[in-house]
C-alpha cells in the first residue's frame, strides 16, 4: 500500500480513546447513562448481592453460573493453586523489603513475572485454551497468596500460608491478618471484591489485552495489567478517598474545605467517574455495606457525601458528579481491617480475575492491536548535521 493509501486509513480519535470501540466482548459492559453494569448476562451488583466470588470466578471464565456441584468442584479446584511454587516462596523476602520502598504493586509485578516462569507459562499463541485457562486460574489464585505474604514480611511478619477450607475472600482476609475473619466481614471484602472484578475497558484491562494480543504468556498480560492499575489516576483513590474524610475531619468543616479546593479547580478524590452521568451502582452498593457495619465513621462518609453533592450542583452546574466505587470502597475496608496500603492491592486481587477472563478472550484473536499516531514534530526529512 502505499504511504498516501495508508494515511487516508487514518482515523482521529478522541483524547484518551473515550468512546472509541476496539473490539466485541462476551464479558461484559458498562452503561454508564443508566448506572448499570454487567458481567456475561447478569447484573454486577445483583451477583455480589446473592452470589460467592468463585461463582463469579466460574461465570467470566465458562459463561455461565455454576450449578451446586460445579460450584464446589471449581472453589476446591482453585483452593488447591494458592500455594506458591518453591522458587517464588524463595525470592518473597527481598521483593517485599523492595515493595515496603516502592508499593505492593511493585512487589506484585515482579513476583507475577518471577510465577510465570516458574510455572513454565508459554505464549498464549502457542497453546490451546485449556492450557491458558490452566494458566490463568494458577496465576488468579496466587495473587493473593504474593500480596499478603509481601506485605505481611514487609511489616516484619511471617507469611501466613493459605488454607484450601476458607473461601477466596476469607482466606484473602485471613493470610493478610493471621486470624480466621468473621463472617460478616469476609462477606463483605467477597462483595467488594465481586463488584470489582470487571468494569468495561478501563486502563488496566486494555493494558492486559494489547498484551495478549502480541501473544505473550498470561504472566506478562497480567504485569502489564498491574502496572496500569498501579498508576494514581487508576487504582490509587480508595486510600485517598479516606484521606479526604480525614483532612475534613468534622461535619462543620465540610463546606469550607470542599468549597476551597473546588474553586481552586481542585479534583475531589472518590467522586466523579469517566463513565458514570449517574450514581456509580457499586458505590451505592458499598454504601449499603458500610451501613450495615454502622459507627461514626460511616455516618461522617455518608455526610460528606451528601454535602460534597450538593456542593457541586451548585458550583459545577449541570454536571453529574457523584461518588464513585473508591469512596465507600475506603470507608469498608477500613471497617472490615484492611491497613490502607492494601485498598488498592486488594482491588488487584478481585480484578485480577476480570484481566484473565479478557486475556482469555483476546488471546482468540490472532490480530495484534497496533493503532497509529499522527505526528506532530519538525518536518522530515532533514539533512543530518555533521558529528
Amino acid at each position: 500500500m502505499s504511504s498516501s493509501r495508508a494515511s487516508a486509513t487514518l482515523v482521529d480519535a478522541p483524547r484518551g480513546l473515550a468512546g472509541v470501540v476496539v473490539t466485541d466482548t462476551r464479558i461484559g459492559d458498562v452503561r454508564g447513562r443508566e448506572g448499570f453494569y454487567h458481567y456475561r448476562q447478569y447484573s454486577a451488583v445483583e451477583l455480589a448481592r446473592s452470589r460467592t466470588f468463585e461463582d463469579v470466578w466460574y461465570l467470566l471464565l465458562h459463561g455461565e453460573l455454576p450449578d451446586a456441584r460445579q460450584a464446589a468442584a471449581f472453589a476446591s479446584d482453585t483452593a488447591a493453586l494458592r500455594r506458591l511454587p518453591e522458587e517464588v516462596r524463595a525470592a518473597l523476602p527481598v521483593l517485599a523489603a523492595a515493595g515496603a520502598r516502592s508499593g505492593p504493586l511493585a512487589g506484585l509485578r515482579t513476583a507475577l513475572s518471577l510465577l510465570g516462569a516458574a510455572q513454565g507459562f508459554r505464549p498464549v499463541y502457542d497453546i490451546d485454551a485449556d492450557q491458558r485457562r490452566r494458566d490463568a486460574l494458577a496465576a488468579c489464585a496466587a495473587v493473593p497468596t504474593l500480596l499478603t505474604a509481601m506485605h505481611r514480611m514487609g511489616q516484619g511478619l511471617e507469611a501466613v500460608e493459605p488454607r484450601e477450607d476458607l473461601s477466596y475472600a476469607a482466606n484473602y482476609l485471613y493470610m493478610l491478618t493471621g486470624c480466621e475473619p468473621d463472617p460478616e466481614r469476609a462477606r463483605a471484602v467477597e462483595q467488594y471484591l465481586i463488584s470489582t472484578i470487571d468494569h468495561g475497558f478501563n486502563a488496566s484491562t486494555f493494558t492486559g489485552r494489547v498484551i495478549a494480543s502480541t501473544g505473550a504468556d498470561v504472566a506478562a498480560c497480567l504485569v502489564g495489567a498491574v502496572g496500569a492499575l498501579s498508576g494514581p489516576l487508576h487504582g490509587g483513590a480508595p486510600s485517598r478517598a479516606l484521606d479526604t474524610l480525614d483532612a475534613i475531619g468534622a461535619p462543620d468543616r465540610v463546606d469550607a474545605w470542599i468549597r476551597a479546593r473546588v474553586l481552586a479547580g481542585e479534583r475531589i478524590m472518590g467522586f466523579g467517574h469517566a463513565v458514570y452521568r449517574t450514581e456509580d451502582p457499586r458505590s451505592r452498593m458499598l454504601r449499603e455495606i458500610a451501613q450495615r457495619f454502622g459507627g461514626p465513621r460511616v455516618a461522617f462518609a455518608v455526610e460528606v457525601e451528601r454535602r460534597v453533592e450538593a456542593i457541586l450542583a451548585e458550583l459545577k452546574p449541570g454536571r453529574e458528579l457523584h461518588t464513585n466505587v473508591e469512596f465507600y470502597a475506603g470507608v469498608v475496608m477500613e471497617l472490615c481491617g484492611l491497613p490502607r496500603e492494601m485498598f488498592t492491592p486488594t482491588f488487584a486481587a478481585g480484578r485480577v480475575v476480570g484481566w484473565s477472563a479478557n486475556i482469555l478472550e483476546q488471546a482468540e484473536d490472532t490480530k495484534i492491536i497496533r493503532p497509529a499516531a499522527r505526528y506532530v514534530g519538525p518536518q522530515a526529512p532533514m539533512a543530518v548535521p555533521a558529528a
